[in-house]
């Protein structure tokens, strides 16, 4: 049937590539509506508890996605009349920034104080030019003493300050973000060459979406033509000549365009995980083409014609491809069970990639490579390194065998070593800009991660409950005295100074006020008094029933994150199970994604393993050939993740779909090296020994070329400057290389141990 369905491809080869070419192009088209998202929250199924739980949060409180201005004077003083005129300035135009709906900084902040029976309410430096050198001891004074300011806006040491801008993004367009970033990059570099004496970094929530486009930008930059080349350089050095490289290549981009262009149709947003899909399939899509090109060089060294050399590679070679094919489907389509969508999104991206190649490799490959010239002088270089090699293995296969399964189990034994653990500001490498400049932020002025808390209560105006200003100032200062915490930004603080503001400014009155009537009076002149811009629609809801009490924190991994949360959440129930509370924000939602991703990913890889099992199962048409051809697939994994302990140590969200992804790619070594072997064994009628030399001899070369290029396509990947790409990449190359190895060293020793115990039955 397969020698038929050739001769057919042959036959009507030049309309093959005419309909190849309009299928193609029809598919590409689609590439133009791929957008990228450049919103974190893309991380977050719709379902997911914590996105939920931020989402009511940004509803019942003002958004908090931000732009935070980082200004460090060289001189080393944040209090002097040009460094403050600067950071007047850089307020003032702030508001100009696409989407901003506040802006906050030390010259804006508004001061309260009290004169005679009234609270005046004003900038604490409206006009820096203007100030004195005990203005500025006076100002300098309040700032680093005042609660919501230092740790937040001025360093304790006045040298390092903030100008924090508040984004409302409309969700309207796909351009917002990049004209926000954009807006601050262009002030950021006016204010750098006016002011040459200061220094100026961006960070904040909003930096960081822009962020996630800018580091997949680079990686298609720079990453996708090196592994473009090396490819290119590996299939002439490999396949020896210049019409197979040429049609490998041309199956590589039509591979590429089909899945991005489906994916196009589909409606998919592109971020960075699912970028590192092209250069998945430049590696993954070379497979099917290689093993058909050898095995029709090798036909065609005997002496057959390449037509019916191609035809007989073919016959040898439809169904391992299509099984592996297959199977490589199955375990991509197995991160559709990862709890964050962009992996979904590149799960079926490949996978449609590499079915594309599967389908072009049957129709496309076989029209065109019996139109360009072949020569048939040269075998395909390795052959005889491979025959050799097989020997080796044959002639030390006990050794080999004991030596393979002790150094297997030494470390799988080491996967417990590793623990579920991220630190997502560290999803960019130091060379992103967004990561450079958070680090600096967290080390001189204050933290960029956060976890908001929501305290509500049952009634309108609840909050000026004296009780309820009780628990919360409790709250506050039980925060405070956590190791992780720099800083709480609380309403609390704001009743206080009031309270002390309306008694004269008697530092003995810095306390809540004792009466509810007194609290709600304090709070209402306190609003009328604010600008347009600046009122405390960020920390009370309109009815007045919660507060928000904001809380930064240091740079922390997300187990650390998650006992404080837990901890956090158990004190409040202990201590104030009244009230309504929660705590939420991005922090909190990436560490409770790794750890939700394990789970998730568990299912969906043994899933996956079921699948692969029955389709090898009946592939092979033996149960037990089937079942033992997945011990070389699932070892190679299990021993990556204890190498990866014994160096590494941290499983982030990218690592726990690795299993699944990788299971369906190293199990094509197995499906073609135990074909050849079986195909020997039934055919041929050959020994144990003797399969096992032939598949060495007449399939060995091509594993060794395909697992070459897939480790080095997915080491290119790990360059990229995307922690979660990098480490997917890293890891999956480990997998491979350890796949080849076990498939050529435990393996062949392996079947025939089992045929000469006569366990095994052809």
């Amino acid at each position: 049937m397969v020698e038929a369905y050739t001769h057919m491809i042959i036959r009507w080869r030049y309309a093959v590539l005419l309909l190849t070419v309009v299928m193609v192009m029809l598919a590409g088209y689609g590439g133009h509506k791929l957008s990228f998202s450049n919103d974190y929250r893309m991380f977050f199924g719709p379902d997911n508890p914590q996105l939920l739980a931020f989402e009511e949060m940004q509803n019942t409180f003002n958004k908090t996605d931000n732009i935070l201005f980082v200004i460090t004077p060289k001189d080393g003083k944040v209090f002097t009349r040009e460094t403050l005129a600067v950071i007047q300035e850089i307020t003032e135009e702030a508001w100009q920034i696409p989407h901003s709906t506040r802006v906050d900084s030390i010259t804006n902040y508004q001061h309260t104080y009290a004169e005679e029976d009234d609270l005046i309410v004003d900038d604490l430096a409206p006009d820096p030019s203007v100030l004195t050198d005990e203005d500025l001891s006076k100002i300098q004074f309040i700032a680093i003493n005042e609660p919501i300011m230092v740790n937040r806006l001025i360093s304790p040491d006045s040298k390092y300050t903030g100008v924090n801008v508040t984004i409302q993004l409309p969700g309207k367009t796909l351009d917002e973000v990049p004209q926000a970033v954009a807006y601050a990059r262009s002030m950021k570099a006016k204010y750098l060459e006016k002011y040459p004496g200061i220094e100026i970094r961006l960070v904040g929530l909003t930096m960081m979406n822009n962020a996630f486009p800018e580091a997949s930008q680079d990686d298609v930059q720079n990453l996708y033509p090196v592994a473009l080349g090396f490819i290119l350089i590996t299939l002439l050095l490999m396949l020896r000549g210049l019409s197979g490289t040429v049609t490998v290549l041309f199956m590589i981009v039509f591979s590429i365009m089909i899945a991005m262009g489906l994916a196009g149709w589909f409606g998919t947003r592109l971020s960075p995980p699912v970028m590192s899909a092209p250069i998945m399939i430049l590696t993954m899509a070379i497979a099917d083409g290689v093993h058909l090109l050898v095995t029709m060089r090798h036909e065609m060294h005997r002496g057959m014609h390449r037509i019916e050399a191609m035809v007989e590679s073919m016959r040898i070679n439809f169904w391992p491809i299509f099984v592996t094919s297959l199977t490589t489907v199955l375990g991509f389509l197995s991160l559709n069970f990862s709890d964050a969508p962009p992996f979904h999104d590149l799960g079926n991206i490949a996978a449609m990639g590499v079915a594309a190649a599967f389908v072009l490799s049957i129709t496309f490959l076989p029209a065109l490579i019996t139109i360009l010239p072949a020569r048939s002088r040269k075998e395909v270089v390795g052959k005889g390194f491979m025959g050799n090699f097989g020997l080796f293995v044959i002639q030390n296969r006990r050794w080999l065998l004991v030596s393979s399964i002790v150094i297997v189990a030494i470390l799988t034994a080491m996967v417990p070593k590793n623990e579920l653990n991220d630190v997502f500001v560290e999803y960019f490498d130091t060379s992103i800009e967004f990561r450079s400049d958070s680090d600096y932020a967290a080390e001189h002025l204050t933290g960029v991660y956060y976890i908001d808390f929501s305290l509500g209560t049952n009634e309108a105006g609840g909050i000026s409950d004296p009780d309820y200003l009780k628990n919360a100032d409790k709250f506050v200062q039980y925060l405070r005295a956590q190791p992780e915490v720099i800083h709480v930004f609380s309403l609390t603080d704001t009743f206080k100074r009031l309270n002390k503001n309306m008694h004269g400014d008697d530092p003995a009155w810095y306390k809540l006020p004792d009466e509810r009537d007194l609290a709600a009076q304090y709070l209402l002149l306190y609003e009328m008094s604010l600008p347009y811009g600046l009122d405390l629609n960020n920390q009370i809801d309109v009815g007045k029933t919660a507060t928000r009490i904001a809380v930064t924190l240091k740079t922390m991994s997300s187990n650390e994150i998650l006992a404080l949360e837990q901890r956090t959440m158990a004190w409040l129930k202990q201590n104030m199970p009244e009230l309504e509370a929660f705590g939420t924000g991005p922090t909190v939602m990436f560490a409770h994604l790794g750890k939700r991703n394990i789970n998730s990913m568990l299912v969906g890889t043994s899933i996956a393993l079921f699948m692969i099992s029955m389709v090898l199962i009946l592939f092979f048409k033996s149960f037990k050939y089937g079942f033992l051809s997945l011990i070389p697939n699932m070892l190679p994994a299990a021993a990556a993740f204890g190498i990866w302990g014994m160096f590494v140590g941290q499983v982030g969200i990218a690592l726990s779909v690795v299993t699944g992804m990788t299971l369906g790619i190293v199990v094509d070594d197995t499906v073609h090296f135990m074909s050849k072997y079986l195909r020997a064994r039934r055919e041929k009628k050959y020994s144990a020994e003797e399969a096992v030399h032939y598949a060495f001899d007449s399939v060995g070369i091509a594993l060794l070329v395909t697992s070459i290029v897939l480790i080095a396509g997915f080491m290119i990947m790990a360059q990229s400057h995307f922690e979660l790409n990098s480490g997917m990449g890293l890891l999956t190359s480990v997998v491979i290389a350890l796949a080849l190895a076990i498939d050529f060293m435990l393996l062949p020793p392996l079947l025939i141990k089992l045929e000469e115990n006569g366990e095994m039955k052809v």
